[in-house]
């Protein structure tokens, strides 16, 4: 009878164990499932050929002449369900300023505005990100010209994700448009006759970085 009580016994703490490692299992399967759901944001980089950074600027009240930076380079992070954990950076050669007009180009690049001989770069870091409807969003940043740095907040349009029908990349779109004053960032000449007030449109293409890994 006692053996048969401790065989009894024994077979019981097997079976204990046994629930204990398969609980155990299934918590490791559980946390295992929300860290691959909790993954970090997507990471995006300017396709160039469809990323366009578009300034205009009143001239003497004749007209309001629009300009470009062509070159350019950066990225983003971006969860659609989560747009608050996004994050912004772009590097623009300022050197790289496009007025249809050398003339033009050649007085921006000068001392009296850019002075890209001597500030190469014009450099924006976002510092929050606010959404503010289904595809709408605030965006406050860091806007470096002349070694010069200004907070500025763009108001951004979420266009759409998905595959590129040509070339088969994953790609996020945006629209986002914001106003500087260029006296700011210490470019006072021409004023007023040359507008103070500078307006940005900024339409973005973003290439997925993993989703050549994703598709394999």
């Amino acid at each position: 009878m006692a053996r048969k009580n401790a065989r009894t016994s024994e077979r019981g703490s097997q079976e204990s164990r046994f629930v204990k490692r398969a609980a155990l299992l299934c918590c490791f399967a559980l946390l295992a499932s929300i860290a691959a759901f909790a993954k970090a944001p997507d990471k995006y980089i300017y396709d160039p050929a469809h990323t366009q950074i578009l300034f205009s600027v009143d001239h003497l009240g004749f007209s309001h002449p629009h300009g470009r930076f062509d070159r350019f380079k950066g990225g983003f992070i971006f969860d659609p369900a989560h747009p608050e954990a996004s994050a912004v950076q772009i590097s623009i050669e300022a050197d790289s300023i496009d007025m249809a007009s050398k003339d033009w180009e050649r007085m921006l690049k000068g001392s009296n505005f850019l002075n890209t001989a001597k500030y190469p770069v014009i450099v924006f870091k976002s510092t929050k990100i606010e959404k503010t409807g289904d595809r709408t969003g605030r965006m406050t940043g860091d806007l470096t010209i002349l070694n010069v740095t200004k907070p500025v907040t763009l108001n951004v349009t979420y266009n759409k994700s998905g595959i590129h029908p040509y070339n088969k990349n994953y790609i996020a779109g945006f629209s986002a448009v914001t106003k500087i004053n260029r006296s700011d960032f210490g470019m006072t000449w021409g004023l007023p006759g040359i507008g103070d007030e500078v307006n940005i449109d900024l339409q973005v293409e973003g290439i997925r970085q993993d989703f050549e890994d994703i598709r394999k």
